[in-house]
This record gives C-alpha cells, structure tokens and sequence, in this order.
C-alpha cells in the first residue's frame, strides 16, 4: 500500500472480521506492511491465543478445545494465554517505536482506564501489564517490535463467558518440563458486571472508538482496503493457519504421562522438539507379541498431535505390541492436541 505515514495522524481501524487467524495476520501485516500509525478495535470469535514463547500443550485443554471447536492460534507478542469470545473487545496500537514505548504498558493502557471512567467504572494500572477492577484483572496486554514499530495490544474482557475461558485454559494433568513462559492465572472479571448501567459489548466498542477520535489529535478513519485484506490473508494462509506456527513453533519439552486400561498399565515418556517427537519410551505392565521397541522406532520423527501419532500406531498394528489397547487410546495418551 502507498505511504500514509504523516507527522501527528494516526488512522483508527474498526476490523469486523471474527477470525481469530485472520485479526494476528492483519495484525503481522499491519506492523510491518503498513507505514502509518494505528489504533484497531477488533473482536475475535471463540478461540484460545498463545503467547509467542509459550509452548501450547501446558496451557489448555486440548480435550475441552477440540470439543468445542475453539481453534489455538499463536500471536507475534509475547505473554501468557487468554481466551477470545465475541465478549471480548482488542485494541492494537501500532507506531514508530520512541524512547519510552518500549514496556511501558501504563502508556498504552491509560485510554481504556480514562474511557472506562466515564462509562463510570474505576479500573488501574497493576503490575507489570495488567488492567483490573477491585482487584480483578478484566484486560492483559502484550507488545511486539519489528522495523522500529511498536505494536501493543490489549484484550478486554467486557462479557466474556468465563466458565468457557476456565475451561479452555485449565490443561489436562501431565508432568511436561519445558522452557516455554507459563500463563499466570489470576482471578479475572467482565466490565460489564461494573457498569452502573450494562451496555452490549457492540456499544462498548463504539464509544471506545468515539472515544480515540474526541481525544487522539489528528485521528483519522481507515478503511481496510482490498490490497490489505488480500496480504493479511496470505500470511493468514502461510503462517497462523498452519500446524507449523500454533504447535511446530513451541519450545522443547520433556514429558511424562500414565493412563491405565483393563489390560494393564502404561506410561509414556518422550521428549519433544519443534513439535515432532525425537525420542519415546513405553513402560507398563501390558502383554505383546513383539518387542515395544519397534513400536518407539514407529513414532519417532513424527509430530506430537494426535492425528498423526494415530495414523502412524494404525499402521504398525499396534495390537501385536500392546494387546487390548487401541490405537486411539495409545494416541490419547500420548498426545493432549
């Protein structure tokens, strides 16, 4: 697209599009495809986002999100997981990286503070990057720099339905010992629970729009144009639709898990790197009629997903290594996504 960077003009983008995979490429895009300063509303349907660093096994619920149809997608920034629904409103801020930008999330959280304030609710600044009422978080934020560009972004939580949020976010029990940045889960809350009077989620979106163009000197409307959406589905396509990205992409890991059926015992040891299993070890107290070892020479080199882990036992006959243990039930055990 054609330069639209000025000195003092900021564009403000309202982004309808509800796919997750779409909004964190629009967002790559934006950063490094777009030369002008930003500010983007945007909501995302059902969907858990992953931090950069954060390896995706140890943060959710990979039965309660397969269930569900809730799709994991990684973003660019760093952080811990949250959970998107249509009661969630993100706010992206994107500009020439200065000085005092650089962690400097009280910057860029205090329009929501001032905003909130008027709609009468009283929320502050804590901790390292978070937003909270009466103690409880309703807004993280993360940030991202690429070309000297800053890119921050916040999701609020307005009317998330929090029972789906704990459930997509409270992984299965496993032992997995990892370098990737674990999530810290504190108590959160909806705005709209705060509201002296409750306003839908699209209201509250649009007075936050209004908002920016009464206080933001020299804020202008930006239109997505075709030229835009076509980049950001490409790299939607290449990049956060992929396997390679949301699972491929996270840290190293060692883990460990034990499941028992009415034909014995069995654990699983294996470690994992880049998302393909590079090394697995199968114990337990169950009868077969050839060596197990075979059977580790099978999975190896092949992605730690279930799909995959079970095409492979279905075609090794499994039943000759393990009686009375399917492949599916060897899959769910080895694999939590």
């Amino acid at each position: 697209m054609e330069n639209k960077e000025e000195d003092g003009i900021k564009y403000l983008i309202i982004n309808g599009d509800l796919r997750p995979q779409f909004n964190l490429a629009l967002e790559e895009y934006a950063l490094t495809g777009m030369d002008m300063d930003m500010i983007m509303l945007w909501r995302n349907s059902a969907s858990v986002i992953i931090g950069c660093n954060q390896n995706a096994v140890e943060e959710i619920d990979a039965s309660y999100v397969k269930e569900n149809g809730i799709p994991v997608v990684r973003r660019q920034s760093g952080g811990g997981a949250v959970f998107h629904d249509l009661g969630n409103v993100n706010f992206t801020v994107i500009n020439k990286l200065g000085g005092d930008d650089f962690n400097n999330y009280r910057k860029f959280t205090a329009p929501i503070i001032s905003y909130l304030s008027e709609l009468g609710v009283s929320a502050e600044f804590q901790g390292r990057n978070d937003l909270v009422i009466d103690g409880m978080k309703f807004c993280g934020n993360a940030q991202a720099v690429k070309k000297n560009r800053i890119m921050h972004h916040g999701c609020i939580l307005y009317s998330a339905d929090v029972s789906r949020l704990a459930g997509a976010l409270r992984p299965k029990r496993a032992k997995i010992e990892s370098k990737g940045v674990k999530s810290v889960r504190k108590r959160v809350t909806n705005i709209a629970d705060h509201l002296p009077e409750p306003i839908p989620v699209e209201v509250f979106l649009s007075g936050l729009a209004s908002y920016f163009i009464k206080n933001v000197p020299g804020i202008l409307p930006y239109g997505l144009t075709d030229s835009d959406i076509s980049a950001a589905e490409k790299l939607m396509r290449e990049k956060y639709e992929t396997w390679e990205w949301n699972f491929g992409r996270s840290p190293d890991y060692n883990m460990e898990r034990e499941g028992r059926y009415d034909s014995g015992t069995v654990s699983v040891k294996l470690f994992v790197e880049r998302g393909i299993i590079r090394e697995i070890h199968i114990f337990g107290d169950f009868f077969g009629l050839l060596d197990k070892s075979a059977l580790e020479e099978t999975l190896t080199g092949i992605r730690h997903e279930k799909p995959s882990v079970k095409a492979a036992l279905e075609g090794a006959n499994i039943g000759m290594y393990m009686s009375g243990i399917s492949a599916s039930q060897l899959a769910e055990l080895i694999c939590q996504i």
